[in-house]
């Protein structure tokens, strides 16, 4: 399961060039904004977890 990661030079360092496949230029509504910082407050590692997963933002787009 290799991936082909394109990396950009910064100084020293190579950092991989990642970009998440929701990008849609959709706005959260009231309620989508009022989950989030409930995960924030009440759940991050549940928050950490759907970042990670690209699974948050449908998620609030839902709510």
């Amino acid at each position: 399961m290799a991936q082909n990661l394109t990396y950009t030079q910064c100084g020293d360092y190579y950092i991989p060039d990642i970009r998440l496949a929701h990008t849609e230029a959709q706005k959260l509504g009231k309620y989508g904004r009022m989950r989030r910082t409930f995960f924030e407050q009440n759940n991050p590692m549940l928050l950490n977890d759907m970042i990670l997963t690209e699974s948050l933002f449908p998620h609030l787009w839902e709510v």
